[in-house]
């Protein structure tokens, strides 16, 4: 298993998280972003800037993403393709995508869409808190303890 982080957006107390977690597991993680991130040094983080463009960094994941593999994204159309690839995707509020539930939050994420489309404000997410980084950190450390070292 390897883990890869949709970085251009994911908040830094996720990547800490992560950062934590991939030290703790050994298990490799790659932050994948159109800009230069920064990574603690570690044989088990990495980062990989790819070039400027729409869904680049998306394309990269679902590219080197195989079957187990688990990327941590908000992006609902990337946790789509990761899912059809056989992998996992969790969101950086602790949500796991799943099969069952990707469909609506597809169809609900092109309803917001076609909104904002019409000039309809919907806001956005509200911040992240304490329950949604514990969400995240509990539902990672169950993934991880799932998964068996090769």
């Amino acid at each position: 298993m390897k883990i890869y982080v949709d970085a251009d957006a994911c908040p830094v107390v996720i990547k800490d998280i992560m950062f934590r977690a991939a030290e703790r597991k050994q298990i490799q993680t790659i932050l994948v972003a159109n800009q230069l991130i920064k990574v603690p040094p570690s044989r088990f983080i990495s980062a990989l800037q790819v070039s400027h463009g729409f869904d680049e960094a998306d394309n990269e994941i679902v590219r080197r993403c195989e079957v187990g593999d688990l990327v941590i994204t908000a992006d609902i159309p990337l946790a789509a393709d990761v899912l059809a690839k056989g992998g996992h995707a969790l969101n950086p509020r602790g949500e796991l995508y799943s099969t069952e539930t990707i469909k609506q939050k597809l169809t609900m994420r092109d309803f917001m869409d076609t909104l904002r489309g019409s000039g309809i404000h919907t806001g956005g997410p509200p911040p992240l808190n304490q329950s949604d980084r514990q969400a995240f950190a509990n539902q990672l450390d169950k993934l991880l303890q799932q998964h068996k070292p090769g």
